[in-house]
């Protein structure tokens, strides 16, 4: 199924649930950004403003089972208010898909620090959302899979097992924090579906996918799961040595879209980071959907209008490999490459 539309009269071949742009043509797609200044305000609306925004219909949602997949990562630090998508902003999510007609909303994780899911359920506020909704909870780390070809084929891994309840659902939306990685970059709406992969296969936390290459895994795996949404909580977010050590920004956003490459793209502009400077998003506009301001209609805020400068520490990974980037560029006259990524 189709998550945007082309630009111009030639048209994409659709594999296993990917685009690809033939003739030169453009993608076209549209994101969302909302001005929300604290988690007390009324959520629920906001999300479903942006959703009517972005054309999301009850025809579409109607009668349907969606899952929402938060970034739920540790719930013992002080931190854990910048690190964990908000349990207000789950509670928005659940309640604006509700009322959109969704016949049953799903919450599902599988936390990548932590191995006891209840544990962080509870500490998270999560569970209260639940009692207050009617939603439930799926530990996808430990939930019955079904073997998927990887759709990416980026890294050397010919498949994943993913969690049954993930390829039922009529949606996967990802549910996302705005943070700075200290080695993919970001760590954003595409990252967020790391908890999709079950421990229970993949390892804490999801060694696997860490051994076979970190950006070539992220893209691989938003490849293959080809989530339906995103909406990322950039209320407060986390700069610094993220995703779990940095510390709190406020942003005051959330960020939605149906494509996903496009609104990481989008709150990495928010950031004050260039998508381009992020391998896994360098590599999107081949397959997956498109990165470059042209080609998203931002609806909502102007990215100007909220645009929050992040902090990246110098010694982390990522910042070394992306001035080896601004190195590589200005030796080749301007001229862009990307890396790892070879087509």
């Amino acid at each position: 199924m189709a998550r945007f539309a082309l630009r111009g009269s030639s048209g994409a071949i659709t594999d296993m649930g990917l685009h690809r742009v033939f003739n030169g043509e453009a993608w076209q797609t549209q994101t969302f950004i909302a001005k929300a200044d604290s988690y007390e305000q009324d959520l629920a609306a906001v999300v479903s403003s942006g959703m009517a925004q972005l054309g999301v219909t009850r025809a579409e949602v109607e009668g349907k089972t969606i899952l929402l997949k938060p970034n739920l990562v540790e719930t013992s630090s002080v931190k854990s208010a910048c690190i964990n998508t908000h349990p207000r902003v789950m509670y928005a999510a659940v309640v604006a898909f509700q009322r959109l007609g969704a016949a049953r909303v799903l919450i599902g994780e599988g936390a990548g620090h932590r191995r006891d899911s209840m544990i962080l359920l509870e500490q998270s506020g999560l569970v209260d959302v639940l009692k207050e909704t009617g939603a439930a909870f799926v530990d996808l780390n430990y939930a019955e899979v079904t073997a998927v070809p990887n759709a990416g084929r980026i890294s050397r891994l010919k498949r994943f097992m993913l969690p049954r309840v993930v390829r039922e659902a009529d949606w996967v939306v990802s549910m996302a924090k705005l943070k700075t990685h200290h080695w993919a970059g970001v760590t954003l709406a595409m990252k967020n579906l790391y908890g999709v992969v079950p421990g229970a296969y993949y390892g804490w936390p999801k060694n696997v996918l860490h051994h076979v290459g970190l950006q070539q895994s992220i893209y691989d795996v938003a490849a293959t799961v080809n989530a339906h949404f995103a909406i990322v909580d950039g209320i407060i977010g986390m700069e610094g040595d993220g995703p779990i050590l940095g510390e709190a920004k406020p942003a005051g956003v959330l960020v939605m879209g149906r494509n996903l490459p496009a609104v990481d793209a989008t709150c990495s502009r928010v950031m004050g980071i260039d998508p381009v400077w992020i391998p896994y998003l360098a590599a999107s506009p081949y397959f997956l959907g498109p990165i470059h301001e042209d080609e998203i209609e931002q609806r909502g805020e102007r990215i100007d209008a909220v645009k929050t400068e992040f902090r990246l520490l110098e010694h982390i990974h990522v910042h070394r490999y992306l001035m080896g980037r601004r190195r590589t560029k200005t030796a080749a006259g301007g001229k862009e490459t990307y890396g790892m990524f070879t087509y």
